[in-house]
């Protein structure tokens, strides 16, 4: 099935926020729920995992009154870093509590790390009532590297090393996932992702401070994509405020989102990973400035796009 459809479940960063007055834009941290033919991809394990998760259940359930019947529930998740924001609803992602699933995830560690290891004692261990061993699902944890990509084609994941630009360049139903690793986010960077599937492509790229003149490397690894969802976490006053100042955090501002988009070619820019400060009403104004062309838009639980 040809369907390349993206929809956010979470949206916010830092921390989630529950209050009457963010219930437009929602509450949640990051995460972006991703079908492409018949893979589901998620990007990032924020609390708006959590809806996804009770979806896929309820979905599951209802395909068939015989439990052996039901459609198993398969994906690939993509994790940009390892940040509290970013991995809060993983133990919460209710379909890991069935033996039928399946859960490839992938992300980046240093060569020393390992991304297994580092979950299951961010998550699990003493934060969490159960060990990581105790999900019934099976997990599959992959340490991902800037020189590798996914091939996604109704199977499991195959991870190739890329050899030439032909490598990412999708044959059939197939879906390629790429990715380079920016150092403009502290501790240890975060992972930029692109998912390309016919002739269309989005780009992930959350948690990412621009530069003066731009972001060269995003500019060539996103070049000409068609949805490029971008870090917007501060508005330019809150980023040089005079006595808390938000540069070096590894944060964008609207701006910075709009200059991407700008340099990538991008033809429509979702902004994305709000502060957790910032209410309806101030997101609704910075939308009447930053988002009143058709090819720009605030990211909202619950926002879907079409790429094909």
């Amino acid at each position: 099935m040809s369907e390349f459809k993206v929809k956010f479940r979470g949206v916010r960063g830092s921390y989630p926020i529950a209050k009457g007055e963010f219930l437009k834009y929602g509450g949640n941290t990051a995460c972006v729920e991703v079908h492409a033919g018949n893979n589901l991809i998620i990007l990032d394990a924020g609390t708006g995992l959590i809806d996804l998760g009770g979806d896929l259940l309820e979905n599951h359930i209802n395909s068939s009154l015989n439990k052996a019947e039901r459609k198993n529930i398969k994906a690939t998740m993509l994790l940009s870093h390892i940040h509290q924001d970013h991995i809060q609803g993983f133990t919460f992602f209710r379909p890991l509590h069935l033996p039928s699933t399946v859960l490839n995830v992938f992300g980046n560690c240093d060569f020393e790390d390992d991304l297994a290891q580092e979950l299951s004692t961010l998550l699990f261990n003493k934060s969490f009532p159960l060990d990581m061993g105790d999900m019934a699902g099976q997990l599959n944890i992959h340490n991902l590297q800037e020189t590798d990509c996914i091939i996604l084609n109704d199977g499991e994941p195959v991870i190739k090393r890329i050899e030439s630009d032909k490598d990412l360049v999708p044959q059939g139903e197939e879906v390629i996932i790429s990715s380079y690793k920016s150092h403009a986010h502290p501790q240890n960077g975060v992972m930029i992702y692109k998912i390309a599937y016919k002739n269309k492509s989005l780009v992930y790229a959350t948690d990412k401070e621009s530069y003066l003149g731009g972001d060269k490397i995003l500019a060539k690894f996103a070049r000409n994509c068609n949805l490029l969802i971008h870090d917007a976490q501060y508005t330019t006053e809150d980023y040089l405020d005079t006595f808390s100042p938000k540069q070096g955090y590894g944060h964008s501002t609207y701006e910075m989102a709009v200059d991407a988009q700008k340099q990538v070619n991008a033809e429509k820019l979702v902004f994305f990973h709000f502060d957790p400060s910032y209410d309806d009403n101030k997101l609704d104004r910075i939308s009447e400035e930053f988002a009143a062309c058709d090819n720009r838009v605030l990211a909202y639980e619950g926002l879907e796009i079409n790429l094909l």
